[in-house]
């Protein structure tokens, strides 16, 4: 489905409708949390005909799925665990991703994978390739990416000259794939919208309604005007991911799904510190870390170290940052430092606990249970396989509604913005002469909205001044920012400029020196008045003010402390 034909906003407007009809109304299914699987779960209701609501206590895909990888691959690491239809499974989503679901989201990466050890190493790692690339043509579907190839030291100099000459022999590059996982959420939930669905950010899940034992609804609070509201409902879904067990407590029990919460932090370095062609992949002691290209940059990561302290700030310490500067430049002919960091950004893995007791070895697998009549619980998993997770969760919800619900479609199902991105692609030289933007501009408008960009150069049209890039964040337009109040729900400065672009980690500012023109740019679709504007632009700059303190600090512990120093813009219950 492409904007010709309708694709819903998620502006103000749309989110106050939307929560008058979930409360004026019982609803096949509501939906507690707005991350990838959240978001996939709506979806897939939607178009499975099922009246949908979905409730986000703070921004769309604001914890887990707004700081991944931001890789769509089928995971070599599990090939080493036998854990061949896990990888099976994940490749055939990225072939679905890339050639049909979302092409203007999703687009190929290559990665060298350096030869320390000649003897062993390459055929180990070449049969792990082979698998890999046979495992990608299963059930009949094309890769979407191409095969993997060995090179001799000298050639892989060629692709990739800032390796260290003594730190490798030889290399294999493979492909995999790569997307912005917070506009992922965010087109989805879009897509998901326009196909009827009820979507709200700001929302928070305070209990749930009953009838003696049967879960029949969720109380909600509007974290914006404080009204409370109940969400009736045939089933509720948590989708909660790392926050499964505080949800599963309101309901009363630990229930059937225990999640242990993993830290991963994420380093993001100009393009121009890293001479390479091609993304790097390499070996650490628990697991692997990638050196991956975006845009002018490059995302180093990641770690992988238990987290129990506050799941919705989780702050990256002094330890983590060298942790990951130390194994990446034990292969850089030219070492990075601390200096080269423009931006740095921790998530949460939800894993699902098992016997033992590393973060590292625990499930990447997802579960789906039915603790208590009328709720559903879906954890684990990875991004990549969100349409999988989503889909066995309606099918829990379809077996507790009394009636004949439809089988999964959403592997036929492009998300908007999709259909025509090819078409509009080719023809971008045509957009750039017609729009009077330059042709790079329209490429990345083009990655970002798809055959949505009709509607960005629609408002630049209105008010040409929009047509300008940001002062201190050229990539982006101002087009973008006013966008994303107006389309794309973005509520507050923080949810623009850390998720709907990402700002926040690809400047040496992190934001702060864009934030009162963003501010102002959001505030006429807002209808924020100076006051509104002036709080905005303060705690987003108290935000990044804690960030950068809470990374000079030792321990997880202390760098927590001080990442909670900068309140909530809207404080959670």
């Amino acid at each position: 489905m492409s904007v010709r034909m309708g694709a819903a906003r998620l502006g103000p407007a749309e989110r106050a409708s939307a929560l008058a009809r979930m409360e004026s109304q019982e609803l096949d299914l509501v939906v507690i949390g707005g991350g990838v699987v959240g978001a996939g779960v709506a979806l897939d209701a939607a178009t499975r005909g099922l009246s949908v609501g979905l409730v986000e206590a703070r921004d769309f895909a604001s914890g887990t799925s707004s700081r991944s990888s931001k890789l769509i691959h089928g995971g070599l690491r599990y090939l080493e665990q036998f854990d061949f239809d896990l990888v099976r499974e994940a490749l055939r989503e990225r072939s679905m991703l890339l050639q049909r679901i979302a092409p203007h989201l999703v687009r190929p990466v290559p990665f060298l994978f350096p030869l320390a050890h000649p003897v062993w190493e390459r055929p180990y790692i070449g049969a792990g390739m082979i698998l890999y690339d046979t495992l990608g043509f299963s059930f009949g579907a094309g890769r979407g990416v191409p095969g993997h190839r060995h090179l001799t030291r000298k050639a892989a100099l060629r692709v990739a000259p800032a390796l260290k000459r003594s730190a490798f022999s030889g290399a294999v590059q493979y492909w995999d794939a790569q997307v912005d996982d917070a506009r992922y959420v965010m087109t989805m939930l879009r897509t998901a919208a326009t196909y009827g669905a009820n979507i709200a950010a700001r929302a928070q899940a305070i209990g749930f309604l009953r009838e003696g034992e049967r879960v029949t609804g969720v109380r909600v609070r509007d974290l914006e005007t404080g009204a409370e509201l109940d969400v009736r409902a045939g089933q509720v879904v948590n989708a909660t991911g790392v926050w499964t067990d505080e949800i599963q407590q309101l309901v009363g029990g630990r229930g059937q799904i225990h999640v242990r919460a993993s830290k991963g932090i994420h380093l993001v370095v100009p393009r121009d510190r890293i001479h390479s062609l091609t993304g790097i992949v390499m070996r650490t002691e628990k697991s692997v870390l990638f050196v991956i290209p975006w845009g002018r940059h490059w995302i180093i990561g990641t770690t992988d170290t238990e987290w129990t302290l506050d799941k919705g700030r989780p702050a990256a310490s002094r330890a983590d940052i060298d942790y990951l500067l130390d194994h990446v430049n034990s292969v850089l002919a030219v070492p990075l430092t601390r200096d080269d960091v423009e931006g740095v950004y921790a998530g949460l893995r939800p894993l699902l606990a098992g016997e033992s007791e590393e973060t590292s070895k625990l499930s990447r697998k997802h579960v789906v249970a039915h603790p208590v009549p009328g709720l559903v619980m879906v954890a684990g998993g990875k991004f990549t396989t969100y349409r999988v997770m989503a889909a066995d969760a309606v099918d829990a919800v379809a077996h507790g509604l009394d009636q004949r619900v439809p089988r999964s479609c959403t592997h036929l199902v492009p998300l908007v913005g999709a259909e025509g991105f090819q078409a509009l692609w080719n023809s971008r030289y045509r957009l750039a002469r017609s729009s009077g933007l330059h042709v790079a501009r329209i490429e990345h408008l083009l990655r970002r909205y798809g055959s949505m960009i009709d509607e960005v150069l629609a408002l630049i049209e209105e008010d040409p001044s929009l047509g300008r890039p940001l002062a201190g964040a050229d990539d982006h337009l101002r087009a973008e920012i006013v966008y994303a109040a107006t389309h794309e729900g973005a509520r507050h400065l923080s949810d623009t400029l850390a998720r709907r672009t990402r700002i926040s980690i690809e400047t040496f500012h992190r934001g702060a020196a864009v934030a009162q023109e963003a501010a102002e740019l959001m505030a006429g679709p807002l209808g924020w008045d100076a006051e509104q504007i002036k709080r905005e632009v303060e705690h987003y700059t108290k935000r990044v003010e804690a960030e950068r303190a809470s990374q000079e600090q030792d321990s997880d512990r202390e760098a927590d402390a001080i990442r909670l120093g900068a309140p909530e813009i809207v404080p959670m219950i």
